[in-house]
């Protein structure tokens, strides 16, 4: 190791050569540093990081964390994961050493986040919350596993939010035929919203979609990618489970909705985008037709929280809606659409006397 100063420049120099924890040498050089109190810091970050201490900062171990999820999960996976952490969780916690993250740490980040107010006086979603939450614990179980850091911090210290939100919003049929009346005038938009409402399909699964993934004689409509728009860049991956991988039979009114659509796309080549948009542009719409209908505002994903129910209004069993949305589980069906279910109970018993002597 070495610091010295740029006699021209004034600006402080580091060499290092250390061996990291595979075994491998590695030099590395680094001009520009103000102070040499800055350069012996980069010195001593850069070491820690290195050698896999655990003496690192926690800025520097959510590189290495990162960089390993790279090599595992999805890019769009990764960059969503990357984002929330910078956002929430790194801005806390960057300067302090891994190991010296204590239970009260993260209960301060914790009440930094739940006393948080828009503008209008909102706070976070618990949703939200507990979706932050899970990130630096999911961060700190690594840090356990594979860098040996005693405990996890997170497990002491509690969690926040809900994994559930307090109310399912959906619309029902009758909602969503004024929103959807109310869109008439713009196409794509118009044909993007029937596509969601009668198959369930997931927002990256329906911007994926390309002209031969429709079989108009079969009426059907198959799912097999999903799209995301990580910055300037269009990343097309497989959908979000193996389940996910569907092929969904469709109403004739929907089949009419999309030969409609693409009868005007002109040039449309079999593996063209059949909706080449982004998120962004969904969200806008949804905004622009909730206020033009009056209908009350719901998420784009609530859409196919609508699909369910229709269907569960409809009396489909759940094995069958887990199969059309492409759920891993029917489990995970029964877990968010149960609620609906109890209406049913008095179905049942009506019927039930129907048939008794």
């Amino acid at each position: 190791m070495s610091v010295t100063k740029d006699g021209d420049t004034g600006r402080w120099m580091s060499q290092i050569r250390v061996t990291d924890w595979t075994g491998k040498t590695i030099h590395k050089k680094k001009r520009g540093f103000a102070t040499k109190k800055e350069a012996l810091q980069w010195e001593r970050d850069f070491i820690s990081q290195s050698t896999g201490s655990l003496g690192m900062t926690f800025g520097d171990f959510i590189s290495l964390y990162v960089k390993d999820m790279e090599h595992r999960l999805k890019p769009s996976t990764v960059a969503s994961k990357k984002w929330l952490i910078d956002l929430k969780v790194t801005p806390f916690f960057k300067k302090i050493p891994l190991n010296e993250i204590k239970p009260t740490h993260v209960r301060q980040w914790q009440n930094s986040l739940t006393s948080y107010r828009d503008e209008h006086g909102k706070p976070y979603a618990q949703t939200y919350l507990k979706c932050i939450n899970n990130q630096l614990t999911a961060i700190f179980n690594y840090a356990v596993k594979y860098y040996g850091l005693k405990e996890n911090p997170c497990h002491k210290a509690g969690s926040m939010g809900k994994k559930k939100a307090d109310e399912m919003l959906f619309w029902t049929k009758d909602e969503f035929q004024t929103f959807i009346e109310s869109m008439k005038d713009r196409p794509a938009s118009y044909t993007v919203f029937m596509t969601m409402y009668y198959t369930g399909i997931r927002e990256g699964e329906l911007l994926a979609l390309t002209p031969s993934d429709i079989d108009f004689e079969k009426k059907t409509l198959t799912v097999n990618k999903s799209y995301q728009r990580l910055g300037k860049e269009d990343i097309t991956t497989t959908p979000k489970t193996p389940k996910s991988i569907r092929t969904i039979p469709i109403p004739d009114g929907l089949c009419n909705c999309l030969q409609e659509y693409m009868s005007h796309c002109y040039g449309l080549q079999k593996d063209d985008r059949l909706f080449p948009y982004t998120k962004s542009f969904l969200y806008h719409e949804m905004e622009y037709g909730c206020k033009a209908s009056g209908v009350k505002r719901i998420r784009v994903h609530d859409i196919r929280h609508s699909h369910a129910s229709l269907l569960v209004e409809m009396g489909f069993s759940p094995l069958l809606i887990a199969e059309r949305l492409g759920h891993e589980k029917v489990q995970t069906t029964m877990d968010t659409y149960s609620h609906l279910y109890p209406n049913k109970q008095v179905e049942v018993a009506r019927q039930l006397d129907g048939i008794m002597p």
